[in-house]
């Protein structure tokens, strides 16, 4: 396909975005001088007029700043906020660093292979335990614990399966999290337990005719939730959920195409170290191993001595090294896992594995990266708090500094690519900015975010970040804008 060259006046007249009484700058002038005019002229965009953009632009090279718009002010970054979590990950824990997560047992095995105590499942913050490193394989790592349970000559547990999850405290939702969006696989539950990324998955598919009920499986396939299916066969596909807050009945409306197949829903479940454990009991049990007791989270047994009791490790995970967890972190804007990590960054380093104590670690790195930190307020780890605060220079002093680190390699490489993978696949796919650009993107009601790298015709490397809070016009209109600012400086030349 050939590729489009989009000039500031062609662009403007395309998508309708600019007062055309408005000049377009003239060509004249220090190349540096011109660029600064031309995005200056972009941003002031009157379908923004309300709204507030915040930009900072700078060489990796010279450390001169090409571009400044409210670099200072302090703007909701939405997903932008993982830079700072998954860079803090990188710089306390480093990229070789995994997660083991341990299922043990509190008791001896008799002479006819009945386990005469429980099994606990130890979670330590991992999030790999899914089918996103098992081949879409959801259950295969509790298919595999089920068969070394076997091999250690265990074949009944005359106890329960436990879930011990206080490696984190037991705040299971970041602070300012909206209620209406709880049911949605991006605001998943965090818990130190975590299993198919605290999600179930729902697929559908239609009825034979018009009107009929359409079917559904589970995967996994568990009794842990209740499924109300109102979904019927219709002409397109439109499926709406809800799930029952502080409960796992989960209601699913609305139609799925005649001819569809295999339409996949994700919906969080309540309670994710509970699933873990019900969900490997289930397994057990299919397995031919006999379990007696319930499946239950530790903080349904207040007086449980775990701490003072003597445990026999039965079997382990161990995740892939933090460097494919931050990738899938960032290219994926995957809120669930930058939550873990946040936690995990406060436990490793000596607080508490909570929110609060990620913070108080990753506050220490941003003052010596010479951030302000009056400059950079963090309620969580993912962006999806509207408590969050960030400015655009704090953002780009960031990746600045990891760009410069021993780990900055792998930061790097876990940015979406324009045009080729991540959030940012299906932008500026035809333009000088495809395999260029390598940024995060950021979206909440009204914040748009997009912050990363890019190299100019000459080689130069920038840094930038764009942010823009409470607009009314299209989102899409806000990814225009970004999108020929970043082409605007790949085409970028001094000479």
């Amino acid at each position: 396909m050939m590729c489009r060259k989009i000039t500031i006046a062609l662009f403007c007249l395309l998508v309708g975005l600019t007062d055309l009484s408005m000049s377009v700058p003239p060509d004249g002038g220090n190349p540096a001088d011109r660029l600064e005019s031309e995005l200056e002229y972009i941003f002031s965009d009157p379908s923004f007029s309300t709204a507030h953009w915040g930009v900072a632009i700078q060489s990796m090279k010279t450390g001169e700043y090409l571009y400044l718009r409210n670099e200072n002010k302090a703007f909701m970054p939405a997903s932008n906020m993982k830079l700072f979590t998954t860079a803090s990950a990188l710089l306390t824990l480093g990229p070789e660093y995994r997660f083991i997560t341990r299922l043990v047992t509190t008791g001896i095995t008799d002479s006819v292979g009945v386990l005469q105590g429980d099994l606990i499942l130890v979670g330590c913050g991992d999030p790999s335990i899914s089918g996103r490193w098992a081949d879409d394989h959801i259950t295969r790592t509790f298919e595999q614990w089920a068969d070394s349970v076997k091999a250690a000559g265990i074949k009944a547990v005359n106890g329960r399966i436990i879930g011990d999850d206080r490696y984190f405290f037991d705040d299971p939702l970041g602070a300012g999290w909206s209620w209406d969006y709880l049911s949605d696989y991006y605001s998943a539950q965090i818990s130190a337990l975590t299993f198919n990324d605290n999600c179930v998955d729902i697929i559908f598919n239609p009825g034979d005719s018009l009107d009929a009920p359409a079917y559904f499986r589970l995967e996994p396939d568990t009794k842990y939730v209740q499924i109300i299916n109102r979904v019927v066969t219709g002409r397109r596909t439109r499926i709406s959920f809800n799930r029952f807050l502080g409960a796992n009945r989960i209601v699913c409306s609305g139609t799925i195409a005649l001819h569809a197949r295999d339409h996949r829903e994700w919906i969080t479940v309540e309670n994710p170290s509970k699933y873990a454990v019900f969900v490997l009991r289930e397994i057990l049990m299919a397995k031919g191993v006999a379990v007696s007791g319930e499946a239950l989270d530790v903080d349904e047994l207040p007086d449980y001595p775990l701490s003072s009791m003597q445990t026999i490790q039965v079997a382990s995970h161990t995740s892939p090294p933090l460097s494919e967890i931050v990738r899938v972190t960032n290219k994926d804007s995957n809120n669930l896992f930058a939550e873990l990590l946040l936690r995990v960054i406060g436990r490793e380093a000596g607080e508490e594995g909570s929110a609060a104590g990620g913070v108080k670690v990753a506050q220490r790195l941003f003052e010596a990266m010479g951030i302000v930190p009056a400059h950079l307020s963090i309620a969580d780890g993912s962006g999806l708090s509207r408590l969050d605060l960030v400015t655009p220079l704090s953002v780009v002093k960031l990746l600045r500094y990891m760009r410069q680190h021993a780990a900055g390699e792998t930061f790097y490489a876990s940015l979406p690519i324009a045009g080729v993978d991540g959030t940012i696949k299906g932008r500026m796919r035809y333009t000088s900015a495809k395999n260029n650009v390598r940024a995060k993107t950021g979206y909440i009601g009204r914040v748009r975010a997009l912050s990363g790298y890019v190299t100019t015709q000459d080689q130069e490397e920038l840094a930038f970040s764009m942010i823009v809070n409470n607009y009314a016009a299209p989102t899409g209109s806000a990814n225009y804008i970004q999108d020929l600012v970043c082409e605007r400086l790949a085409n970028f030349s001094r000479e």
